[in-house]
This record gives C-alpha cells, sequence and structure tokens, in this order.
C-alpha cells in the first residue's frame, strides 16, 4: 500500500504590471521534482491585489482580450471608489482579484498536472506597476 505523502513550496513570480504571467513550467518542474505520482495539487496566491487563472496559453490575443475585459469591467479612477491609499489602481485591482480566483486545485497523475491541452497557469497581476508575487503550491498524494 501507498503511503500518503505532502509536500509544500513557493514560486516567485516578478510582474511587470497589469497582465497574466505564465509560470506553467515551474510548477510542471517541481511536481516532476517531488516525486508524487498521483495526488491534488493546491495553488494559493499570498496577496489581495492579484489572482491566479488556469487559461489558454495558445493564443496571447486571449490574455489580452482578458485584460481588456477586466479593465472595462472594474475601471481605475471610478469615484465610487474610496480605498486609494496606493494609488487609483489600488482598490480596481481588490475587486479584480474578488472576481476571479487566489486557489486553483488541480489533479496530479503519473508526476504530471492534467492539464489540457491548451491550458497554462498563470499570475494574473492586477496592479499597474511591477510587482514580486509569492505562490504556495501544496502538493498532497502517493
Amino acid at each position: 500500500m501507498a503511503r500518503m505523502r505532502q509536500t509544500l513550496h513557493e514560486i516567485i513570480v516578478a510582474t511587470r504590471g497589469k497582465g497574466l504571467y505564465d509560470f506553467t513550467s515551474e510548477v510542471r518542474g517541481w511536481v516532476k521534482a517531488c516525486g508524487i505520482r498521483n495526488g491534488l495539487l493546491i495553488l494559493y496566491i499570498r496577496h489581495t491585489s492579484a489572482s491566479l487563472l488556469i487559461q489558454e496559453n495558445y493564443d496571447p490575443t486571449v490574455q489580452a482580450d482578458l485584460e481588456r475585459f477586466l479593465s472595462r469591467l472594474v475601471p481605475e479612477g471610478d469615484p465610487i471608489y474610496e480605498h486609494t491609499l496606493e494609488g487609483t489602481d489600488d482598490m480596481p485591482a481588490h475587486v479584480r482579484a474578488a472576481l476571479t480566483q487566489t486557489h486553483l486545485a488541480i489533479p496530479v497523475a503519473e508526476g504530471r498536472p492534467l492539464l489540457g491541452t491548451w491550458q497554462g497557469i498563470y499570475v494574473f497581476e492586477h496592479r499597474s506597476a511591477a510587482q514580486v508575487r509569492s505562490v504556495v503550491l501544496h502538493l498532497m498524494g502517493e
């Protein structure tokens, strides 16, 4: 009988402002190195103004369209925002993060995350300026 194991890791993703930043290869590499063949991978971003997405990784216009859509949905400088401590993009970044996801769960089989053919794992940066984002990975399985 296989014994259940678990392990934690942190990946740092440097961003250059609003947009999607693919870090699928780092995730795949770490999962493979862990030696856990089958299980569940949980990813969690430790920020309130960025989020995580699984999204198409083939056509970059998908990422650009997502950014344009959220910019239209949650515009900067809207007078309804009271929280502007860190600038006009501060509160919109929090709203965008609330509308998306701060965590993902991905099955792992044969030592690989079970992503679809055109799926990639992204940090979705919601701030205008460059940031350094921390993503925690927790892999459980055998």
